[in-house]
């Protein structure tokens, strides 16, 4: 039996720490209450293949070709074969999919998916069912005993073993709780701590996504890949960063420009159904072609949509707008993070007995570009992987395990470096040079901005948000170099002044040719 500490409450952890409750000594710890996190906010569904009219081989296509090519087969292969098991036991975990008029369950479509394929609860509220389902779950475990969930605990930092004759090993963790600073012993530590939307001015993420697991990580000398690859919802509410689920698309909502002529017929094929990618930048395009002015979704032809979008209707009604009959503005936000802390297909990153599952890893799944609805998939599938890898793992030497768990002195925090800017000033810089489109020189300009001026000392520990934005600064900065070295646009990654273009996804039009094309659909 190990001591295994998982940092996260979304589907990847509350997954990972109910399958090691029983076997392994565990203690989940979450920033805000159990289950707040980016799986929560989750509308749209989770992808699978059930069912004799769809196969796992056109699930796999479709993802490797949302991804532009830059996806690991066997990766992608190993999460659409598991996806079917996954939702039949989120189902047994007692989350209620939708049906359809014939009792089984309702399947959506979305876009770039060659099916309907997407599985939902609640309408558009199956991140909340999936969370709460599991929530409920993981609190009967604490109940009994098998749990310790540490709640309202800010993950800070991971210790390593300082041994040279051997490999880096994680040890524990620092976390900040009730602005006391302690360290927590384990044998092994799963990131399930997620994404990093915070890091942009405007994102769909909660504000507790400040990428805390991958900055870290990082720290720990953790291998990450894949950082340029930010992805861009196309739609959301414009102003004020509401979500509004692909699946409004899906079911046959249009997107038009600000004279109410829809002009996604001349980028793409697929039209609004086109991956998220090829849509955002399309839109984002659009709207610079308006002077900024929004595009909007028009969701009023769509039967029964308030019955089948309820927690988007009600979203929007608190903005003035109803679904049914408004023309809804629209602007695309940062939305999910490709790139992540390079982990295999069992979640084990270079840093022994350090494991990163969900948003936070990057396993090869999503490549370029993130298939719709198959993030929740990914927390499933790799957090059960991740269990099996842990359960695997060879009994620690007490000479080698530190089983003490204590206060932590503050100047221990002296690892932390706090960027000169504030938290608005690098939201605003990053969503200038590092958003839907990018340059060499406004990614150098936010390199130079990042490094102007003396850097602070360590946070105070009694100020989370400190802490979070030294995070964020430091994410940005890598974001920033990784997208900096890729000198050509790939699915997320638009480099406009790249001397080659090598998308395999699709032929973007450029901004005049979207005026050309306005009247064309």
């Amino acid at each position: 039996m190990s001591r295994v500490i998982v940092a996260g409450s979304g589907i990847a952890g509350l997954t990972t720490a109910l399958r090691l409750s029983g076997r392994h000594t565990v203690t989940l710890v979450t920033k805000d209450r159990l289950g707040e996190s980016n799986t929560e906010w989750a509308q749209g569904g989770i992808a699978g293949v059930i069912g004799p009219d769809d196969t796992v081989a056109s699930h796999v296509s479709d993802t490797l070709t949302a991804g532009a090519g830059h996806c690991d087969p066997e990766s992608v292969r190993i999460l659409c074969e598991a996806s079917g098991d996954a939702i039949v036991s989120l189902a047994e975990a007692g989350v209620d999919f939708d049906t359809d008029a014939t009792g089984v369950w309702a399947r959506g479509m979305e876009g770039a998916h060659s099916f309907p394929r997407i599985f939902h609860s609640g309408g558009d509220a199956t991140g909340r069912a999936i969370s709460t389902a599991l929530a409920e779950k993981l609190r009967a475990e604490v109940a009994a005993g098998r749990v310790t969930l540490l709640e309202d605990t800010m993950f800070v930092d991971i210790l390593t073993s300082d041994d040279e004759s051997r490999a880096v090993r994680a040890t524990g963790i620092t976390v900040l709780s009730n602005g006391i600073a302690k360290t927590l012993s384990a044998d092994a530590i799963v990131l399930a701590t997620g994404g990093a939307g915070q890091v942009f001015a405007h994102t769909t993420n909660p504000a507790a996504a400040t990428g805390d697991g991958l900055a870290a990580a990082i720290r720990a000398g953790a291998e990450v890949a894949d950082l340029e690859f930010f992805q861009f919802h196309p739609t959301t509410l414009s102003g004020h960063g509401f979500l509004i689920s692909e699946a409004v698309r899906g079911a046959g909502a249009l997107l038009l420009d600000e004279r109410g002529r829809r002009f996604m017929c001349g980028v793409d094929d697929r039209a609004e159904l086109a991956s998220r990618d090829v849509v955002a930048l399309a839109l984002h395009r659009r709207q610079a072609a308006q002077d900024g002015r929004p595009c909007f979704l028009d969701a009023r032809a769509i039967p029964d949509v308030a019955a089948r979008f309820p927690s988007i209707t009600a979203g929007l009604a608190a903005h003035g707008l109803d679904l049914s009959r408004d023309l809804i503005p629209v602007t695309p936000a940062a939305h999910y993070f490709m790139g992540g802390v390079a982990a295999d297909r069992d979640g084990r990153t270079n840093v022994e007995r350090l494991f990163a599952i969900g948003e936070v890893a990057c396993t090869g799944v999503h490549g370029a570009n993130r298939l719709a609805s198959n993030s929740l998939l990914e927390g499933a599938v790799f957090a059960t992987r991740a269990v099996a890898a842990i359960d695997a793992l060879p009994d620690l030497d007490f000479e080698d395990s530190d089983s003490m768990d204590h206060e932590l002195p503050l100047p221990q925090f002296g690892s932390f470096h706090q960027t000169a800017l504030t938290r608005t000033e690098l939201q605003a810089l990053t969503w200038a040079h590092l958003g839907v489109e990018r340059t060499a020189k406004g990614l150098r300009t936010l390199l130079d901005r990042l490094g102007d001026g003396a850097r602070n000392t360590a946070p105070s520990a009694t100020n989370v948000e400190a802490f979070e934005t030294a995070n964020l600064a430091l994410i940005a900065e890598h974001m920033a170099r990784h997208a900096l070295a890729r000198e050509h646009s790939l699915g997320a990654h638009t480099r406009t002044d790249a001397r080659t273009n090598t998308r395999t996804d699709t032929t973007l039009a450029k901004p005049t040719a979207l005026l050309q094309e306005a009247t064309a659909c």
